[in-house]
């Protein structure tokens, strides 16, 4: 693999932006939206898009400009009220960003995303398809998590993990996360003044959580320093670098897309794996699992090949073809996951046999491997 090297004029060469305002920058600190920062963002994104680079912007503060509306001072803990809350604030959310580009003749469009639209194959390429034809068409998406129907058990937790996963899903070039601090600092700096900016690292560098200070989620955010890291680490699997900056610094995407030195710029360490194994290594939530045995597990580590349903020596779980499963060693730990080809019945109806036979067991043959090795990745 290739030596990547942080480098600040590399920015100026990528021309795929996602960037994510959070809540506490949009809502100023709980007082309603800051339209006037909105505006003035609106007009830098613009300068962008003129300079031919295609955007994505990823934007909190529904839930605190619902709040701002209902008259709320503390956010609820209830998951209906936060509920109630999104789907208030996103109203007035929506039409401040629609009304700013309007001004420029620029249309927008708001798509709403939850965890099952990325963890479902046919929804995650839709919600794909659909983010490309609107960059393709000039159109600035505005995506937020879709807080009026999603529970806690499937949310992504903050809005820095949905910019990090969007950013995988358009194969993003660059992520840029706009935040009330400066970027990250080597402490925390509301507690020292003489605090340093980390101007420039490596997304991978497990060594700078422990400087993931003085960026503490607010009272209206999910977030914080720690969640942008791990954002540039899921950004950085589909080769996207990732920069924290503040919001409030004067024209800082103009100055981002100069190569200037503002805020923490964190690298990508590897190159761009393929659109449909990211997605693979990203996902959640499984469906179901199979055992295999020991040639089956040496085959797909030191080989790279498809898995066979000769080396499949059990299956667990309900799944339908094309669902995500785990594929285990009979100590089980995870060697793989892929996009199955079989039904659970099926799969346990053809496991052990020669691919020669499924389509004598089963009266048809949707392939000769119960995971295609472009449909499966190690673990």
């Amino acid at each position: 693999m290739a030596k990547i090297t942080v480098n600040r004029d590399s920015i100026v060469q990528k021309r795929r932006w996602v960037i994510k305002i959070g809540s506490a920058l949009l809502t100023a600190n709980g007082r309603g939206l800051d339209r006037q920062s909105i505006a003035d963002w609106v007009r830098q994104m613009v300068t962008l898009q003129e300079a031919g680079i295609e955007l994505v912007l990823v934007s909190s503060g529904a839930v605190a400009e619902g709040m701002s509306r209902l008259g709320w001072k503390t956010r609820p803990t209830l998951i209906h009220e936060l509920q109630a809350a999104a789907a208030v604030g996103q109203m007035g959310l929506v039409q401040a960003y629609e009304s700013r580009f309007q001004v420029y003749n620029r249309q927008t469009a708001q798509i709403l995303l939850d965890h099952d639209d990325l963890s479902n194959r046919k929804r995650y390429l839709n919600a794909r398809s659909t983010l490309q034809a609107l960059i393709h068409l000039g159109v600035v998406p505005v995506v937020n998590e879709n807080d009026t129907v999603v529970t806690e058990e499937i949310r992504f937790g903050d809005n820095d993990t949905l910019a990090a996963l969007v950013a995988n899903l358009i194969e993003a070039d660059l992520l840029v996360i706009l935040t009330d601090q400066q970027g990250l600092f080597d402490r925390d700096p509301r507690s020292h003044p003489d605090a340093r900016l980390i101007s420039e690292g490596m997304a991978g560098d497990t060594r700078l959580d422990a400087l993931a200070v003085g960026g503490g989620a607010g009272s209206l955010g999910r977030g914080g320093m720690v969640t942008k890291l791990r954002a540039a680490r899921l950004a950085a699997r589909s080769g996207a670098s990732t920069l924290i900056a503040g919001g409030r610094e004067p024209d800082v995407l103009q100055r981002i897309a100069s190569g200037e030195d503002v805020g923490t710029l964190l690298m990508a360490s590897q190159e761009p794996i393929t659109a449909r194994k990211q997605w693979l290594a990203g996902q959640l939530q499984v469906r179901g699992s199979l055992v295999l045995d020991a040639g089956a597990v040496r085959v797909l580590r030191q080989e790279g090949k498809s898995l066979l349903p000769v080396g499949v020596v059990a299956v667990n779980g309900g799944f339908t073809r094309g669902e995500l499963v785990s594929c285990i060693d009979e100590s089980g730990r995870e060697v793989a996951r892929g996009l199955v080809n079989y039904s659970a019945a099926d799969a346990r109806k053809v496991r052990g046999q020669s691919s020669r036979k499924i389509e004598e067991i089963l009266g048809y043959c949707d392939g000769q491997e119960l995971i295609h090795r472009d449909n499966l990745v190690l673990v």
